[in-house]
Protein backbone atom coordinates (compact mmCIF):
# COMPACT_ATOMS: atom_id res chain seq x y z
CA UNK A 1 0.00 0.00 0.00
CA UNK A 2 1.42 3.41 -0.82
CA UNK A 3 0.54 6.19 1.72
CA UNK A 4 0.17 9.90 0.27
CA UNK A 5 -0.55 13.21 2.31
CA UNK A 6 -2.42 16.27 0.76
CA UNK A 7 0.96 18.30 -1.02
CA UNK A 8 -1.46 20.88 -2.39
CA UNK A 9 -4.43 21.85 -5.47
CA UNK A 10 -3.11 23.53 -8.51
CA UNK A 11 -5.71 25.56 -11.04
CA UNK A 12 -3.04 26.55 -14.32
CA UNK A 13 -4.95 29.15 -16.87
CA UNK A 14 -4.18 28.07 -20.29
CA UNK A 15 -5.12 30.10 -22.88
CA UNK A 16 -3.90 29.06 -26.08
CA UNK A 17 -3.15 25.53 -27.47
CA UNK A 18 -0.63 25.49 -30.71
CA UNK A 19 -1.55 22.73 -33.17
CA UNK A 20 1.92 21.45 -34.21
CA UNK A 21 0.50 18.95 -36.26
CA UNK A 22 1.20 15.31 -37.12
CA UNK A 23 4.70 14.48 -36.22
CA UNK A 24 7.21 11.13 -36.20
CA UNK A 25 5.97 11.55 -32.65
CA UNK A 26 2.96 12.09 -32.61
CA UNK A 27 0.60 15.06 -32.96
CA UNK A 28 2.21 17.85 -31.39
CA UNK A 29 0.41 20.24 -29.62
CA UNK A 30 1.96 23.66 -27.11
CA UNK A 31 0.01 25.27 -24.63
CA UNK A 32 0.89 28.26 -22.82
CA UNK A 33 0.24 28.50 -19.51
CA UNK A 34 -0.64 32.06 -18.58
CA UNK A 35 -0.84 32.04 -14.90
CA UNK A 36 -2.59 30.08 -12.20
CA UNK A 37 -2.65 29.23 -8.53
CA UNK A 38 -2.10 26.67 -5.80
CA UNK A 39 -2.99 26.42 -1.78
CA UNK A 40 -2.11 23.45 0.24
CA UNK A 41 -1.25 23.39 3.81
CA UNK A 42 2.30 23.76 4.19
CA UNK A 43 2.32 25.86 1.06
CA UNK A 44 0.24 28.22 -1.47
CA UNK A 45 1.04 30.88 -4.01
CA UNK A 46 0.63 31.26 -7.32
CA UNK A 47 1.89 29.89 -11.04
CA UNK A 48 4.41 32.36 -12.76
CA UNK A 49 2.53 33.49 -16.25
CA UNK A 50 6.15 33.56 -18.10
CA UNK A 51 7.97 31.19 -18.85
CA UNK A 52 5.64 27.79 -18.66
CA UNK A 53 4.06 25.92 -21.04
CA UNK A 54 2.97 21.98 -21.93
CA UNK A 55 5.00 20.09 -24.98
CA UNK A 56 1.96 17.67 -25.25
CA UNK A 57 2.19 14.86 -27.99
CA UNK A 58 -1.28 12.95 -28.76
CA UNK A 59 0.18 9.49 -29.74
CA UNK A 60 -1.35 7.28 -32.39
CA UNK A 61 -3.21 5.18 -29.66
CA UNK A 62 -5.27 8.21 -28.82
CA UNK A 63 -3.01 8.92 -25.12
CA UNK A 64 -1.80 12.91 -24.72
CA UNK A 65 1.58 12.39 -23.06
CA UNK A 66 2.31 15.99 -21.41
CA UNK A 67 5.81 17.51 -20.74
CA UNK A 68 5.04 20.69 -18.52
CA UNK A 69 7.08 23.15 -16.99
CA UNK A 70 5.84 25.75 -14.62
CA UNK A 71 6.94 28.49 -12.05
CA UNK A 72 5.49 28.45 -8.95
CA UNK A 73 5.71 31.46 -6.50
CA UNK A 74 4.62 30.99 -3.11
CA UNK A 75 2.94 33.87 -1.07
CA UNK A 76 6.13 34.10 0.81
CA UNK A 77 8.03 35.77 -2.72
CA UNK A 78 9.93 32.00 -2.67
CA UNK A 79 10.40 29.93 -5.99
CA UNK A 80 9.70 26.40 -7.21
CA UNK A 81 10.71 25.16 -10.35
CA UNK A 82 8.11 22.39 -11.02
CA UNK A 83 8.22 19.84 -14.59
CA UNK A 84 5.96 16.68 -14.93
CA UNK A 85 5.08 13.88 -17.26
CA UNK A 86 1.25 12.57 -17.34
CA UNK A 87 -0.35 10.57 -19.37
CA UNK A 88 -4.38 11.66 -20.20
CA UNK A 89 -6.83 9.19 -22.14
CA UNK A 90 -9.99 8.25 -22.37
CA UNK A 91 -13.04 7.01 -24.53
CA UNK A 92 -12.96 8.64 -28.35
CA UNK A 93 -16.35 11.11 -27.54
CA UNK A 94 -15.13 11.88 -24.12
CA UNK A 95 -11.85 13.17 -25.35
CA UNK A 96 -13.29 15.30 -28.31
CA UNK A 97 -15.52 16.97 -25.97
CA UNK A 98 -12.40 17.74 -23.87
CA UNK A 99 -10.91 19.16 -27.07
CA UNK A 100 -13.46 21.11 -28.03
CA UNK A 101 -13.29 22.90 -24.39
CA UNK A 102 -16.59 21.41 -23.06
CA UNK A 103 -16.70 20.46 -19.36
CA UNK A 104 -16.66 16.58 -18.80
CA UNK A 105 -17.02 14.21 -15.54
CA UNK A 106 -13.91 13.59 -15.17
CA UNK A 107 -14.43 10.07 -13.97
CA UNK A 108 -15.15 9.56 -17.32
CA UNK A 109 -10.77 9.49 -18.52
CA UNK A 110 -7.40 9.12 -17.12
CA UNK A 111 -5.36 12.00 -16.00
CA UNK A 112 -2.19 11.19 -14.13
CA UNK A 113 1.25 13.07 -13.45
CA UNK A 114 4.50 12.61 -12.09
CA UNK A 115 5.78 16.11 -10.77
CA UNK A 116 9.09 16.84 -9.64
CA UNK A 117 10.33 20.10 -7.71
CA UNK A 118 13.43 22.62 -7.35
CA UNK A 119 14.03 24.94 -5.45
CA UNK A 120 16.83 27.20 -3.93
CA UNK A 121 14.94 28.16 -1.06
CA UNK A 122 16.20 27.24 2.76
CA UNK A 123 12.79 27.42 3.93
CA UNK A 124 10.96 24.92 1.06
CA UNK A 125 14.02 22.48 1.02
CA UNK A 126 12.29 19.62 1.55
CA UNK A 127 10.34 19.38 -1.67
CA UNK A 128 13.57 19.30 -3.65
CA UNK A 129 13.17 15.46 -1.49
CA UNK A 130 9.95 14.54 -2.15
CA UNK A 131 8.16 11.89 -5.21
CA UNK A 132 5.16 12.94 -5.70
CA UNK A 133 2.09 11.95 -8.08
CA UNK A 134 -1.37 14.00 -8.99
CA UNK A 135 -4.87 13.86 -10.59
CA UNK A 136 -5.90 16.05 -12.55
CA UNK A 137 -9.44 17.22 -14.40
CA UNK A 138 -9.00 19.40 -17.59
CA UNK A 139 -11.80 22.62 -17.69
CA UNK A 140 -12.03 25.08 -20.46
CA UNK A 141 -9.81 27.43 -18.83
CA UNK A 142 -7.09 24.64 -18.23
CA UNK A 143 -6.39 21.59 -16.01
CA UNK A 144 -7.02 21.58 -12.12
CA UNK A 145 -4.30 18.96 -10.37
CA UNK A 146 -4.57 17.06 -6.71
CA UNK A 147 -0.71 16.75 -6.04
CA UNK A 148 0.03 14.36 -3.13
CA UNK A 149 3.33 13.37 -1.63
CA UNK A 150 4.31 9.99 -1.38
CA UNK A 151 5.11 9.05 2.36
Amino acid sequence: MIATRPLFELRLHVPQVLDIGDTPQGRRRIATVAGGEFHGERLRGVAVGAPGGDWMVVRNDGVTVLDVRVLLRTDDGEHIYMSYRGVRHGPADVMAKLAAGEAVDPASYYFRITPIFETASKKYDWINKIVAVGTGRREPTGPIYTVEEVL
